[in-house]
């Protein structure tokens, strides 16, 4: 199942890590965009080539010293048809490489909706007894605004094929706190939700006892993510916020369990335009040696605090 195998990976690697694939087409290498450009001229198509070969690159850098990496698939939505390719490509290359993917799509609607969202993204479809995967990946990223009748449609494919989810419990953005802090009976709206997630987390439980069904909790709220953690024993934890949004080491380590298990710190921004940090000698040309420097750099700096806290987990 889905949680077994990150855990294992993270353990092997010795890495807590996922790369988030945020490619932001103006930061990409010019010498990618115009190469791109030549072939195709100045063009979607152009565009969504120059993102993949970027992907590549990056994935090539980290792929035996990180677990995971997560494409946030709206970079690539906002170019039509020919950016969804480029996402596809993209999951289907870090697979390849030995990766599992998290698709941040945070998808989530009424019941029969969701399971059309799940049919995509962790299921299949079928075609009159052929069965077509489109953009399926390991676990995705899930919006629980609608409630359980969201989140349980998407539960029958996580049980069936062993994959997962990461909902939104706490985000790690400056506004969160305007509908996720609402007080409803006495509680925090985040942690009305975090209680759904426990109680799914448990109906998915893998052998190091979490489940495949996670939460994201911002790095941005140590406090609150301390908490959570104990509200939500099983479930484990994707954290945004690390790096670029200001969060570091010190932030993040009560999202952890005492035996330095229980969620993977997620950095975009930070990891895939390193290179863009001249100062400490990076070019374009290296951009995917600056990106496994800086992966390295956070691994060592996320090991030193979870030794510092005596709850290392390997």
């Amino acid at each position: 199942m889905f949680i077994d195998r990150l855990i294992e990976e993270i353990k092997n690697k010795k890495s807590p890590i996922v790369v988030g694939l945020d490619p932001r087409f103006e930061q990409i290498p010019q010498s990618i965009k115009n190469a791109c450009f030549s072939e195709h001229g100045k063009t979607l198509k152009a565009v969504a080539e120059a993102i993949l070969e970027f992907n590549k690159g990056i994935i090539d850098g980290v792929s035996d010293i990180v677990p995971a990496v997560k494409p946030q698939i709206a970079f690539y939505e906002q170019y039509g048809l020919e950016g969804l390719h480029a996402y596809i490509e993209t999951c289907r290359y870090a697979c390849k490489k030995g990766l599992l993917v998290i698709g941040d799509v945070k998808r989530g609607d009424i019941g029969t909706t969701s399971q059309a969202y799940s049919n995509a993204h962790l299921g299949s479809v079928d075609i009159e007894g052929i069965s077509y995967e489109t953009f399926a990946v390991d676990a995705i990223t899930v919006n629980p605004y609608l409630g359980d009748d969201c989140l349980k449609e998407f539960v029958t494919d996580i049980q069936k094929r062993g994959k997962g989810m990461f909902v939104l419990v706490k985000t790690s953005n400056p506004t969160s706190g305007q509908l996720q802090d609402l007080v409803a009976d006495g509680k925090r709206i985040y942690e009305v939700v975090a209680e759904m997630v426990q109680n799914w987390s448990q109906k998915t439980l893998g052998k190091y006892g979490y489940g495949s069904v996670g939460a994201v909790v911002g790095a941005t709220y140590p406090k609150e993510s301390k908490m959570l953690r104990e509200k939500m024993p099983n479930a484990y934890f994707l954290v945004p916020g690390y790096g670029a949004q200001g969060a570091r080491a010190e932030d993040i380590v009560d999202c952890f369990d005492e035996n330095g298990l229980g969620a993977l710190i997620n950095s975009s921004r930070g990891i895939i335009f390193a290179y863009r940090q001249s100062e400490k000698g990076y070019t374009e040309e290296n951009f995917s040696e600056a990106a496994r420097n800086e992966a390295l750099r956070m691994k060592d700096e996320i090991n030193q605090a979870l030794e510092k806290k005596g709850s290392l987990y390997y």
